[in-house]
């Protein structure tokens, strides 16, 4: 007996026209639909719980490639000028080098110091370097050598933590610079002095803070970073500074002719560093300064013709 039960009748497939283009026509991503699909992806796990605890360590990483993507780009006609105007600032007389460095703090802070407060920070703070050699990567250790005599064995290259002496995490050294990449470079030319005990990288490019936290409760001789991630350690109370006796300062511009001093958010970054962890210790007499390569002529120049102190 046949089925008295008929079902729906079969929808009639729809030939395609040949002369017509497909609705959506594949076309490859460009860079803008990818970063869409990126974004796009990160919100996803987001969502999942995976990505909240390095959000914060992805964009100080971002931001600091940033930075170096801008340096690499640099402007000729800048790079120039820099190449053909510049000079050791360290070679000049301590109290030259300090007014040309309280000037800069005054100007990035947007405040003036009072007569009592600048005489309270003496120039033996500031550490000069003999003239005649080259301030570059090269040189560095002799010029770390020659800035602790005597005792720069002792104190920069011995590896044993000294039960009352030595406190783990807190360098002697610190050397603060404008990105990643050019803190490797100068480290670079501290192998000498490190093949004991190695130097801790404090930047945020392929490193995270918990992995810089477990290094920091070794014993650090020298520490180089950037201003942004040495805070960051700080105020985690991660990274001393009681046994910190020498910031260098790293004064090498890029290739736009941006310093430590004059690119925007670094600077922001270091003299907000600085005036949170290391003026107290300056008026103190506890800490010395370096300034560590050459330095623009048109920027000295420009810091002279301030009011003056």
């Amino acid at each position: 007996m046949a089925n008295s039960k008929q079902g729906a009748p079969r929808r009639q497939r729809r030939l395609r026209d040949p002369s017509k283009p497909l609705p959506r026509p594949f076309k490859r991503k460009g860079p803008v639909e990818e970063k869409k699909r990126r974004k796009a992806k990160r919100k996803h796990k987001k969502g999942k719980g995976v990505v909240g605890v390095d959000r914060r360590e992805g964009k100080e990483e971002r931001r600091e490639e940033q930075w170096e993507e801008e340096e690499e780009g640099g402007d000729v006609d800048r790079a120039d000028l820099s190449a053909s105007s510049s000079f050791l600032l360290s070679t000049v007389p301590p109290a030259q080098q300090l007014r040309f460095f309280l000037k800069q703090f005054e100007s990035a802070m947007e405040f003036k110091m009072s007569s009592l407060e600048r005489d309270a920070i003496k120039d033996t703070c500031i550490v000069k370097l003999p003239e005649g050699i080259n301030q570059d990567v090269d040189n560095f250790c002799k010029h770390m050598k020659d800035t602790f005599g005597i005792s720069w064995k002792q104190v920069l290259c011995e590896g044993k933590l000294l039960e009352g002496k030595v406190v783990a995490g807190s360098p002697a050294v610190l050397i603060i610079t404008t990105s990643a990449s050019r803190s490797l470079e100068l480290l670079r030319g501290l192998r000498p002095l490190t093949r004991e005990c190695h130097p801790l990288k404090l930047f945020a490019k392929h490193i995270k803070v918990d992995d810089q936290v477990s290094l920091l409760k070794n014993r650090v001789n020298i520490a180089c970073g950037t201003p942004s991630r040495i805070k960051k350690l700080m105020d985690m109370e991660a990274l001393g500074t009681s046994r910190l006796s020498l910031i260098v300062l790293d004064m090498q511009a890029d290739a736009k002719c941006f310093s430590l001093f004059t690119l925007p958010q670094v600077r922001n970054d270091f003299w907000d560093l600085y005036q949170s962890h290391f003026h107290q210790r300056l008026i103190q007499g506890d800490l010395r300064i370096c300034l560590y390569g050459p330095t623009s002529v048109l920027e000295f120049e420009k810091t002279e013709r301030r009011d003056e102190l």
